[in-house]
C-alpha cells in the first residue's frame, strides 16, 4: 500500500479540507485529489463525500482511518529501528551480574536519557559477529585470546581491570586472613565450574595456573551462582576467585569470606568492541564515559595475561 497516500488520506480526514491538507504536506491540491482518488480504487471504496464546507469520511474512510493511522505509526517504528540516532544502543555484557553490566548501570545513571537494550551472549566469536552485522552495538570481552586476533573492522579499548579476590567458606585455612599473596594459593583447591574451555575466561585462567603453579578445578556441572556459594560455603577444603565488580548476595548463615589478593593482584581485563563503522551517536559517548572512568591500566603490582590488550 502506498503510503504516501495513506498519509494524505489522513491529513484530509484531520482537516476536513483537501486544500488545508496540501498546505499541510505542501503539495497542490490537484496532488491530494490524485492519491486519494488512487487509495480508493486501490481499496474498490469511496473514503471521503465531497460538501460545500470540504470533505466528509464516508462510512468506509471512517473505518479505514485508525489503520490507517497504525499503518503511518508502524511505518515510523521501522524507520526508526534502522536510523542509528533512534534506537536504543545494543550492549552485550556477557552476565547480568558481572562487571560489564555493572559498567553499563553507571552509564545509565550519568546518562538517563539514552535508550539502553542490555543483552548477554555467552560466546565471543558470537559476539563479535554480531558486533560486525550491527545485531549489537558493542561488547564488552576479554580481548583478546592467542590465536584469535580481532577482525581490522573491530576496534577495542580496555576499559575496566577488576581485581579478583579469594571467595571461601568460614572453615577454610584462609577465611580469616586480612589477604592473601597469589603465590601463597598454591597448593589450595580452587573450584570454578563456570569455566569453559575455549573462552576467554579460559585462556585467562589457564595462563593464571601457569605463571603461579595454582590448582583451578573446572569440573563437574555448573548450577548457576547459588549453587557455587552453597558449596564453598559447606567445603573447607574449596575456595573459589570473585571478581570486586561481580554483584552477588548470599545468606548471612553461610558465612562466606572475600579475601583481597595481592603480590600481585591478578586483575580481569575488560574490554569494549564495537564496530569502526558504526555511527550511533550514544556509541560515542559510552565510550568516552568508560574512558572518563576507567579502573586499573597496568597499575604496579598487578597481573594479567601477556595476550591482553594494553590500554
Amino acid at each position: 500500500m502506498d503510503l504516501t497516500a495513506v498519509r494524505t488520506f489522513v491529513a484530509a480526514a484531520d482537516t476536513g479540507r483537501f486544500q488545508e491538507a496540501a498546505a499541510e504536506l505542501a503539495v497542490t491540491q490537484q496532488a491530494v485529489s490524485k492519491r486519494v482518488a488512487a487509495l480508493e480504487r486501490e481499496l474498490a471504496v469511496r473514503l471521503f463525500t465531497r460538501t460545500p464546507r470540504g470533505c466528509e469520511l464516508t462510512i468506509d474512510g471512517q473505518a479505514f482511518l485508525p489503520h490507517a493511522r497504525e499503518l503511518l505509526r508502524v511505518a515510523e517504528r521501522a524507520v526508526t529501528s534502522v536510523r542509528s540516532g533512534g534506537r536504543p544502543l545494543r550492549v552485550d555484557v556477557i552476565a547480568s551480574r558481572g562487571a560489564g553490566s555493572g559498567l553499563m548501570r553507571a552509564f545509565h545513571e550519568a546518562h538517563p536519557e539514552i535508550e539502553l537494550d542490555v543483552v548477554t551472549m555467552f560466546e565471543i566469536d558470537a559476539a563479535v559477529a554480531a558486533v560486525r552485522s550491527g545485531a549489537i552495538d558493542a561488547t564488552f570481552r576479554a580481548v583478546a585470546a592467542p590465536g584469535r586476533p580481532l577482525p581490522e573492522d573491530i576496534a577495542s579499548a580496555r576499559v575496566a581491570d577488576e581485581p579478583l579476590h579469594l571467595l571461601t567458606g568460614p572453615g577454610h585455612a584462609l577465611a580469616g586472613a586480612r589477604s592473601v599473596r597469589l603465590g601463597d594459593l598454591a597448593g589450595h583447591r580452587i573450584w570454578m565450574p563456570g569455566v569453559v574451555p575455549g573462552t576467554e575466561w579460559a585462556a585467562y585462567y589457564d595462563d593464571l595456573v601457569a605463571a603461579f603453579g595454582l590448582t583451578i578445578e573446572a569440573t563437574g556441572p555448573n548450577f548457576g551462582s547459588d549453587a557455587l556459594l552453597d558449596t564453598i560455603a559447606d567445603t573447607p577444603a574449596l575456595a573459589t576467585f570473585m571478581g570486586r565488580r561481580t554483584r552477588l548476595v548470599w545468606p548471612a548463615s553461610h558465612g562466606l569470606r572475600l579475601v583481597p589478593v595481592t603480590g600481585p593482584t591478578p586483575v580481569y581485563p575488560h574490554s569494549l568492541l564495537w564496530h569502526r563503522d558504526n555511527p550511533h551517536p550514544a556509541l560515542a559517548t559510552l565510550r568516552a564515559h568508560l574512558a572518563a572512568s576507567a579502573a586499573g591500566g597496568g597499575t604496579a603490582g598487578t597481573w594479567v595475561p601477556d595476550w591482553v590488550l594494553p590500554h
